[in-house]
């Protein structure tokens, strides 16, 4: 009797957390009631990965949609990509800029704004990848990528806000990375920069929700966008790039662009402060958060099974994914991100 009793608690309790669970899901995939039919979205790095990925899904929204990158042949591909999407000719603005630099940012505001009129949503996606042991890292690695993560989304942030403010409306994502809540080894550039994106995006949305602007961060983790090959990596380029384009693979562990694409817009259509991307990662951050020295023991543990710090000149240069490939990096390991490469202009 006290079996089936036990037995009988353990089944509701089960299907309490199934619930519970299911709820959770359900609040935080619902839409909300912004409309982006006719909205003008800006999206930095829309070129290729993520960031066109999210041009994509607005487009079929009815958006009118412009992207940046520096690489002129990667955006023509893209406005081809968002035309076979459904754009209308008229409706898709490309700009070949480098959003490092505070005067081309305010020119190409100032374009978009002439051409498609006011942005009303502006993502700051666009982001660099420099991997390898801390011993292999130079001050330069640390500087380009604040100036990609930190002073470029400043820049744009600054560039919209007259026009949003004047309207007392906008909507300003910013895309962090679970490395900007937990400081991961082998990415101490991208992780401190990511860190200070997050300060900078709260420290914004605390002071403009005022206005009637609403800015969210977004904390992926591990996403499937086909990204590695062009992350640069340092020390033992070779293995470097392998445990990072096979962990960037793994099922159950990576969320597909798509899948985190349709939540970073449900997330800046209902206003939200912050969304952190996929289970493993708010799993992370969440455990980061109650016992952040804890969590750091875990990962210095961890970074003893990556690569070596490399011993030769050459481990001190950067390598881009395409020239750092190997055996492991063209098995089956990796082919869901190869896949995610050749669907979103990675290659």
């Amino acid at each position: 009797m006290k079996h089936a009793k036990r037995s009988k608690s353990n089944w509701l309790l089960a299907a309490g957390l199934g619930a519970a669970t299911l709820a959770l899901t359900l609040w935080g995939n619902r839409r909300g009631s912004y409309d982006l039919s006719r909205r003008v979205v800006l999206i930095t790095g829309g070129s290729r990965g993520l960031g066109l990925v999210l041009a994509r899904q607005a487009v079929v929204e009815g958006a009118r949609v412009a992207i940046c990158a520096r690489d002129e042949a990667e955006l023509a591909r893209a406005r081809q990509d968002l035309l076979m999407a459904g754009a209308a000719e008229a409706d898709v603005l490309t700009l070949a800029r480098d959003i490092t630099n505070e005067v081309e940012v305010r020119t190409m505001v100032a374009e978009v704004e002439n051409r498609l009129g006011p942005v009303d949503v502006l993502i700051n996606n666009a982001g660099i990848i420099t991997a390898g042991p801390l011993d292999n890292m130079d001050s330069r690695d640390f500087e380009d990528s604040m100036a990609v993560h930190f002073w470029a989304p400043l820049h744009a942030m600054q560039a919209v806000l007259p026009s949003m403010r004047k309207r007392g409306a906008g909507r300003i994502v910013n895309i962090s990375s679970l490395g900007g809540k937990v400081a991961l080894p082998h990415m101490a550039p991208y992780s401190a920069s990511k860190f200070a994106l997050v300060g900078l995006s709260e420290g914004f949305r605390a002071e403009l929700r005022q206005h009637g602007i609403s800015v969210t961060t977004v904390c992926p983790g591990l996403l499937r966008t086909g990204s590695p090959d062009h992350a640069e990596f340092k020390g033992q380029q070779q293995k470097e790039f392998a445990w990072f384009s096979i962990a960037d693979s793994l099922p159950g562990f990576t969320l597909s662009a798509e899948q985190a694409g349709r939540q970073i817009w449900n997330a800046c259509r209902r206003g939200d402060g912050e969304v952190i991307l996929s289970l493993p990662a708010k799993f992370l951050a969440a455990f980061h958060g109650l016992l952040p020295g804890t969590t750091t023991d875990i990962l210095s543990w961890m970074n003893r099974a990556l690569p070596a710090t490399g011993e030769s000149p050459a481990a001190n240069v950067r390598r881009t994914g395409f020239e750092s490939e190997s055996d492991a990096t063209r098995s089956p390991l990796t082919a869901l991100t190869r896949k995610a490469a050749a669907k979103n202009n990675e290659l």
